[in-house]
């Protein structure tokens, strides 16, 4: 008899994993409060970009299916939860959806069964908070329920790290726990790395991206006075690039998006102040520089235009790609919203054009999208193309050719013509 697995909340972390465990045998049901989605999954359509429709269609066949019901949890062998926690009017983590998915477990889970946490938090929040909502009549964890805590690490249009091939870290609260989520893992994920303990797997996913988001403010800082200096930044990070040690290149853009960078390291800065009483200084610098990256961006489009003698407000906007990352539909945290807020607020007229957002609002306007067909003509028209997001879809040489102005923020246009950071 196949065991059960429950996995709660079926985005892009929560879903790769269910149809990975149900071709690995698992008998896996999607937990998720959107009934729409749901129901859409249940009918082999997929939301999220790396599952296609046909992935998800063998995943139904071998096993998987979704559900709103969270009585389904009663007779699981083991409970993933994989819901979002987004930040809180205080800077800290917004826990609610992990509480809410804790108390469902908590109500119906079984003696025996494992249950592991996913959602990114601070150190402390599955001892602290999620274990203490599902152990209930005396239950202990690691005698009656093994729990543990594995930081998803998920990257939205990677196409050559998934699941399976990208090491799993866990951490539980007792050495069984973590020997329970340790062997789990292990059968459909190819490296399993164990912890000494729950805090540290905690601490692990928030020291990745804690690097990732200093070190992006590093450059995104740099590439200013860089071009003041009339350095080419790009020039010197490929050539820091070449040295075979000691050395991570990182590229300044428009900005950091998405669920992790812009929002993780804000989880530890919270936990060290609420905790220890001082700042965590290093994370609230990068975060004041990143935040200000896409201003920054807009200062520079209005210093375009004005060396053409063109007013920022009536000026044609055209803003290419609006996702958070290059390839993928995800527009979390995207830099693109502050940038044409600013713009807006200027008076520009900002058009945009992504094959993968069919519509896009911000601050309660909606953005003028630019079809396939009339691309050409909305380059031609505009008096300025900025590029934020270089999708492989794009014909950027082509498009940077037929533009009368054309600001690269990615540092991929080659041509001498093209403005750059």
């Amino acid at each position: 008899m196949s065991r059960k697995l429950v996995v709660v909340g079926q985005g892009y972390v929560g879903l790769p994993m269910a149809l990975r465990a149900a071709e690995k045998g698992f008998a896996v049901v999607g937990l998720d409060t959107n009934a729409s989605v749901v129901e859409a999954l249940n009918a082999g359509t997929s939301h999220i970009d790396d599952v296609s429709d046909d992935e998800l269609k063998a995943g139904l066949a071998a096993g998987y299916a979704a559900s709103t019901d969270a009585v389904e949890i009663a007779d699981a062998d083991v409970v993933v939860v994989c819901v979002p926690t987004p930040l809180s009017s205080d800077g800290g983590p917004d826990l609610g959806p992990v509480e809410g998915a804790a108390r469902a477990i908590g109500e119906h889970v079984q003696r025996g069964a494992l249950v592991i946490l996913e959602s990114t938090t601070y150190p402390g929040t599955t001892e602290e908070v999620f274990a203490p909502l599902i152990l209930r009549d005396g239950m202990q964890a690691g005698r009656d329920v093994n729990i543990a805590f594995s930081p998803e690490r998920i990257d939205p249009g990677n196409e050559q790290f998934g699941v399976r091939n990208t090491p799993k870290v866990v951490g539980g609260l007792t050495s069984a726990c973590t020997k329970a989520a340790s062997e789990f893992y292990r059968e459909f994920i190819d490296t399993v790395v164990e912890a000494k303990g729950a805090k540290e797997a905690e601490m692990a996913k928030l020291l990745e991206n804690t690097f990732r988001h200093v070190n992006i403010a590093l450059v995104n800082e740099m590439v200013r006075f860089s071009h003041e200096l009339d350095i080419d930044l790009w020039d010197a990070i490929d050539c820091a690039a070449t040295k075979p040690f000691g050395y991570m290149a990182f590229r300044p853009g428009p900005g950091v998006g998405g669920h992790c960078i812009p929002v993780d390291p804000s989880y530890l800065s919270h936990r060290v102040k609420a905790q220890l009483g001082y700042a965590f200084r290093m994370v609230e610098l990068a975060e004041e520089i990143n935040t200000a990256a896409p201003l920054y961006v807009a200062n520079r489009v209005w210093q375009a235009l004005n060396e053409r003698r063109i007013a920022a407000n009536g000026a044609k906007v055209l803003l290419l790609g609006v996702t958070y990352k290059a390839n993928i539909s995800d527009r979390r945290e995207s830099p693109a919203d502050p940038l044409a807020k600013r713009l807006l607020e200027w008076g520009a007229e900002v058009s945009y054009h992504d094959p993968y957002v069919s519509n896009w609002h911000v601050e309660g306007t909606d953005v003028e999208l630019t079809g396939e067909t009339d691309v050409d003509a909305a380059v031609n028209g505009a008096d300025i193309v900025v590029l934020l997001q270089a999708h492989s879809a794009f014909d950027l040489d082509a498009l940077a050719s037929a533009a009368k102005s054309f600001l690269d923020t990615r540092g991929v246009v080659k041509s001498p013509e093209v403005i750059r950071l």
